[in-house]
């Protein structure tokens, strides 16, 4: 990615990704470049890239999405105080096509969050044990977000959503927001429907 389109690591995040929607719509904007110099807020841009998949119209978005929003999950949850990735994932990242499509998407809703959002109660994203219930209910999203539950990949791409907006502008209160709705969405679309806790058993077995 050109110095001329990387954003300025301390902007919002409308600027960060208008920023990033710049340039040549066919340019490769690679998971490390997303990341670079973003420090503390690199989880939150990795999660902005990876439900990406999910706002696309089609089958598989959320089959995509979905293990990349596990990984982050659990990182978060064990502690990780910046994101890891394999190289084969690091080398990989959306166009910028598909970048300008997304802030075009949420632009206006980012709009109107501005004056809303703003960095506060900061041990609800470090203290260890809010680690590991952001990164649980990352995973059971991410895992409610891979099966194919019909019309549910914008309900939990906007989920998620919020946990990244919460992670990328340090807004803990957001993220309390997003605790409560997450919860909400995981007991509603996956323990009453018996799916999730199939799925789980079968992704845990083979660990045990």
């Amino acid at each position: 990615m050109s110095e001329e389109h990387a954003p300025r690591p301390e902007a919002g995040t409308r600027a960060l990704l208008d920023a990033l929607a710049q340039g040549d719509p066919d340019e490769l904007v690679t998971l490390r470049d997303l990341l670079a110099g973003l420090n503390r807020r690199a989880f939150g841009m990795l999660l902005f890239a990876s439900i990406l998949p999910a706002f696309i119209p089609i089958p598989i978005g959320g089959a995509i999405s979905g293990p990349l929003v596990m990984l982050i999950g659990v990182q978060l949850a064990v502690g990780m105080r910046r994101p890891w990735l394999p190289r084969f994932l690091a080398s990989r990242g959306p166009h910028r096509h598909a970048l300008a499509r997304f802030d075009r998407m949420i632009s206006p809703w980012l709009a109107r969050l501005e004056h809303l959002i703003r960095p506060r109660l900061p041990v609800v994203l470090d203290h260890r044990l809010a680690g590991v219930v952001t990164g649980t209910l990352m995973v059971l999203l991410g895992l409610l977000l891979s099966l194919p539950i019909p019309l549910t990949n914008y309900l939990f791409g906007g989920l998620l959503l919020v946990f990244a907006l919460s992670l990328l502008e340090r807004d803990g209160a957001m993220m309390l927001v997003a605790w409560i709705a997450g919860a909400i969405a995981v007991t509603v679309f996956g323990f009453l429907s018996g799916n999730l806790a199939a799925q789980a058993g079968r992704f845990i077995d083979p660990l045990i």
